[in-house]
């Protein structure tokens, strides 16, 4: 007796569906059966929503962030600090910043981190661009390096330093360390390295 399974159109939303980040194939089953069968989805809603968004968002030609027709909410905001950039991994990043509160200048994403196993080479990065943003910039600027603390990210961050020595720019990195709320049984070696390193008078 054959097994049974999904439909084949089933199967097919299914194998889109594991393609998103962080989706396995159980979530990935649950997902398409709730778009199928619920009265609270709107499939229909859902595509249009997706295909416009696609069709209209784009990253800005001059920091990386997301933007529309309209421009970018970032670089034509006029009350921004021009003085200092903060570089980013993905547009993403930008995000949690803001929600922060605790930066009002100007960012730019570099569109992904060095990684020689996944074929990422600088010239797959958005360096360019900051480079030209650095040399056109009315005086010397900061330019805070916001990067993961991966193995990538300090690749990362140390090439762009020695690719920034001697520019128009004052280097500095964000600091790393023990998040709010959060104990010292729970940190690892590394993070409680950095906020050794990070420590500053009281």
């Amino acid at each position: 007796m054959r097994p049974i399974d999904f439909p084949e159109p089933v199967k097919a939303l299914i194998a889109e569906l594991k393609r998103l980040p962080g989706v396995g194939p159980r979530s990935a089953e649950r997902i398409a059966v709730w778009l199928l069968q619920s009265p609270k989805a709107n499939p229909a809603q859902l595509a249009d929503s997706l295909l416009a968004a696609k069709d209209a968002v784009r990253p800005c030609a001059v920091c990386g962030f997301f933007a529309t027709e309209s421009g970018c909410d970032v670089c034509d905001d006029p009350s921004r600090d021009e003085r200092i950039l903060c570089v980013v991994e993905q547009a993403t990043d930008v995000l949690p910043l803001e929600r922060s509160g605790a930066f009002r200048g100007r960012y730019h994403c570099l569109g992904g981190k060095l990684s020689p196993l996944d074929r990422v080479s600088p010239e797959d990065l958005r360096i360019p661009p900051l480079l030209r943003r650095i040399e056109t910039a009315v005086g010397e600027i900061e330019v805070i390096l916001a990067l993961g603390s991966d193995v990538e990210g300090e690749a990362t961050a140390n090439y762009l330093a020695e690719l920034l020595r001697g520019r128009n720019c004052k280097l500095t990195r964000i600091a790393q360390g023990l998040p709010a709320g959060g104990g010292l049984e729970h940190a690892d070696g590394l993070t409680l390295l950095r906020a050794m390193q990070g420590r500053r008078s009281l």
